[in-house]
């Protein structure tokens, strides 16, 4: 089956590539969009973005921040190198990680208390160094010419997720952003990833997920959603491992990808 294109959008002004992926972010206090309705939009084709990993390069700033929290407890930081598979399963999972590594497995209330920090400060340097990933505005841009809509769904928390993206300029551009908290589940629940593709108006028929991840191509699956699976994210095992339907290693091939799955 062949891809089908919606006609074009409006003719909207768009951040260029060069603003949004090689300028340092300027933090701005998001605009928390109300929550559209699906049956008050007209369908299109979805495209729903994990984050982490995969929209943005965000292991600095995160990896930073958490050598901030453990330092507060008295331990050693860990390189962001030896830290960057750790990210990408939320704050939460992050912290648990970082403290496994000192052989310390913290009790829930005391990883509640280390959230907190971790989140007030992360907050403050959301984009010290996150940067989005090469073509993303790009390959954005010609979804976007093309009909298409634009979602994230993360299991960073919504507030976090916003904040970031409109730091980096491109929040506007996604009728959803859900994160771990909007929603009673999360990813890998398949339920996390429809409710945010109804949130946005779209169609299950119709979505692509984009990832980096194997939480990314379970959710996916567990949600019946083709996925295209990014190679440059977080994770510890090469991600054509786990079986996602495409595997891309640049933001440019993302249409080529998308059209071979031939989503209606």
């Amino acid at each position: 089956m062949s891809l089908w294109f919606p006609a074009s959008a409006e003719n909207k002004q768009v951040p260029k590539e060069d603003d949004v992926e090689n300028c340092p972010a300027i933090l701005t206090i998001p605009r928390l969009h109300p929550k559209p309705c699906a049956m008050q939009q007209n369908s299109r084709a979805l495209l729903v973005f994990d984050l982490d990993g995969t929209l943005a390069d965000t292991a600095g700033d995160l990896v930073a921040t958490l050598n901030i929290i453990l330092a507060r407890e008295g331990l050693a930081g860990i390189a962001v190198s030896d830290a960057r598979a750790m990210v990408g399963g939320g704050a939460r999972a992050l912290i648990q990680r970082g403290l496994s590594i000192h052989g310390i497995k913290a009790s829930e209330s005391r990883v509640d208390e280390m959230l907190a920090d971790f989140l007030a400060y992360y907050e403050v340097h959301v984009a010290d160094e996150t940067v989005l990933f090469p073509g993303v505005a790009r390959a954005l841009d010609r979804f976007e010419a093309a009909g298409f809509a634009f979602a994230v769904c993360t299991n960073k928390v919504e507030y976090a997720s916003i904040l970031l993206l409109t730091a980096l300029g491109v929040a506007g551009r996604f009728r959803a952003i859900c994160g771990k908290d909007t929603f009673a589940v999360s990813k890998p629940d398949g339920e996390a990833l429809l409710q945010t593709i109804a949130r946005a108006g779209g169609e299950r028929g119709r979505s692509v997920m984009v990832g980096d991840s194997k939480m990314d191509v379970d959710t996916a699956r567990n949600a019946g959603i083709p996925i295209v699976a990014v190679n440059f994210g977080y994770t510890s095992e090469p991600v054509a491992s786990f079986k996602p339907d495409r595997v891309i290693g640049h933001y440019d091939e993302l249409w080529g990808a998308v059209a071979a799955l031939g989503v209606a």
